[in-house]
């Protein structure tokens, strides 16, 4: 069955999901990883979509990410989402020089608020609450690659279909997570709120 999305209020069913790891200098310096030379990026299949914030296993991370979606080559809309980590998992994967997909890719590991439309030369930024408190801001400005450096890159060497998403990395401020936590997340056009979200972490039955 096919995972979908909402924008305009319409369900959407994406291709895949392309992330960008590494694209703020704080988040890098937090996990005490080295600055790539070149763009990361790696894939979320549509299996891995949902609306709905699970709380999937004690090594979970959240990271809220400015998401893209994708028409003809070019950003339409942006929300809020979160890349889920299992942070132990991929840590090890790391260490043996292997890929991350299992600490990545599973199921419901890209979560996704509903998509507004925005220009590509739009300035973004986020916050994110848990519970009351402020864990994440991000800022567009101060990713290492932009949201058009982004789309250049990746259609360097892989085509992007319509409705696919792009995640365009995390600031610092990640971490752990537990059920019933409630994430507040707001999402701003320079300084004009343009989409709130709210999500209360479910207990999953995937480990």
């Amino acid at each position: 069955m096919k995972r979908g999305v909402i924008f305009d209020k319409q369900e959407l069913f994406p291709s895949k999901v392309i992330c960008v790891g590494r694209n703020y200098k704080e988040h890098i310096e937090e996990l005490k990883n080295e600055t790539p030379s070149s763009m990361v990026l790696f894939l979320k299949p549509n299996s891995s979509i949902s609306r709905e914030l699970y709380c999937i296993s004690e090594d979970c991370h959240y990271e809220c990410e400015i998401s893209f979606l994708i028409r003809g080559g070019k950003i339409v809309a942006a929300a809020l989402g979160f890349d889920l980590t299992k942070r132990e998992l991929q840590s090890a994967l790391k260490n043996k020089g292997l890929p991350w997909e299992r600490a990545k890719a599973f199921d419901n590991a890209a979560v996704f608020g509903e998509f507004v439309a925005v220009h590509e030369a739009d300035t973004l930024n986020f916050e994110l609450f848990i519970n009351g408190k402020l864990k994440q801001k991000g800022f567009t400005e101060d990713m290492i690659y932009k949201p058009l450096e982004i789309l250049e890159e990746i259609g360097s060497f892989m085509s992007l279909i319509d409705d696919d998403i792009v995640m365009s990395g995390t600031p610092s401020g990640v971490g752990q997570y537990k059920e019933n936590d409630i994430f507040h997340a707001k999402l701003f056009q320079v300084d004009k709120l343009i989409k709130e979200y709210t999500w209360i972490s479910k207990k999953s039955d995937k480990a």
